[in-house]
């Protein structure tokens, strides 16, 4: 076997295999079982392969050219699972996006420019665009820099993400059940998707401060089964179904911040407790504050109008700058930013287990 070309890449805090299009078969059950292969799932320790047997880290990127006149690029994300046989279509993921654009621009699918360029990525999974911008000094991706994101050592070079159109990314609706609020199982929740469909509640609902530790909250199992049962009925109300098996809806716990930032926040994907919070999903929690009557927004110490807000979460905080237009109890999306950084860890060939 002569192996498939693939580079992997960290992209802001999740780690994940790039792949061009065309090494990959064609046919998605083909390829998924290929990329279970090439994970190493299902295996909790993902030995096999060259997953990190964590969520984070067990993340594809396909990238191609795109067809559309207003991307350069298309970028289908893929979660593979860590302990089933299962891979998932069914989101974004904003922390490997930081890494198409380099990607892309290594792999000649765009050219460089001087001192920067700049990368309009299609998210095919769900059919909105991304603009990365990054240094490319001499036409060539530059790595390092003195940027820091919390979850990551050490520093790297900015990337620099601005996103249009993530408004009802899976569900087809900023507000997918239509309301502010909902109640269920007797607890206030406002179930929102601008890029990642998100069900948020106070942490002190659940009888928690909101502040626990990673490790505290894995090891509640009441509190999972709460959480599983609570994201099963938001994923009725979203339109989403049955989501037993799906890896959205997401939820976040919400308290008063405590290190300067806007929030705290304790997120759940879907029901491991994330060590931080993921691109998109703290982009999606950053618009429920902003909208009057939604969960957290009564506790969020909001910031002026137009400045970045910091989302606080298990390993520091991540800024993020939302946008609002429109009425207050039908509000809709301008522009979403952030600043993430990407490092490409190795390329080369990839050789997956035997069937």
């Amino acid at each position: 076997m002569t192996g498939i070309p693939c580079t992997l890449m960290r992209g802001g805090t999740s780690k994940g295999a790039y792949f061009l299009a065309g090494d990959l078969p064609a046919d998605p059950a083909e390829r998924d079982d290929l990329l279970l292969r090439v994970m190493g799932s299902p295996d909790p320790r993902q030995i096999d392969g060259i997953g990190g047997a964590h969520p984070l880290t067990s993340k594809v990127a396909v990238v191609s050219v795109s067809q559309r006149p207003d991307a350069d690029v298309d970028y289908l994300f893929l979660q593979v699972a860590v302990d089933e046989p299962a891979v998932s279509d069914k989101q974004n993921c904003g922390n490997l996006l930081a890494g198409v654009g380099p990607f892309a621009v290594e792999q000649g699918l765009v050219k460089a420019g001087d001192p920067e360029t700049t990368v309009r990525i299609r998210m095919v999974n769900s059919d909105s665009v991304a603009v990365a911008t990054f240094a490319t000094p001499g036409g060539r991706v530059r790595y390092d820099g003195d940027t820091a994101i919390s979850g990551v050592p050490g520093t790297a070079s900015p990337v620099y993400l601005d996103f249009a159109d993530t408004e009802g990314s899976a569900t087809g609706a900023l507000l997918p059940t239509g309301r502010i609020r909902d109640v269920i199982g007797g607890i206030d929740v406002t179930c929102i998707d601008n890029g990642m469909p998100v069900v948020v509640a106070e942490a002190s609902a659940f009888g928690l401060t909101g502040y626990e530790s990673v490790a505290d909250l894995a090891a509640d199992e009441k509190l999972r089964d709460r959480i599983q049962s609570l994201r099963l009925q938001a994923g009725r109300l979203m339109g989403l179904g049955d989501v037993s098996t799906a890896s959205v809806p997401k939820t976040t716990l919400v308290a008063p911040a405590r290190d300067g930032g806007v929030i705290s926040t304790r997120t759940f994907i879907p029901l491991r407790v994330h060590d931080s919070i993921g691109v998109l999903g703290a982009v999606t929690v950053a618009t429920a504050l902003a909208i009057e009557g939604a969960v957290g927004h009564d506790l969020a110490a909001l910031p002026a109008p137009g400045a970045p807000m910091a989302i606080e979460h298990p390993t520091g905080r991540l800024d993020v700058l939302v946008e609002l237009d429109g009425p207050p109890q039908r509000p809709t999306v301008r522009r979403s930013s952030l600043v993430r950084t990407a490092r490409k860890l190795f390329d080369g060939r990839v050789h997956p287990r035997h069937a």
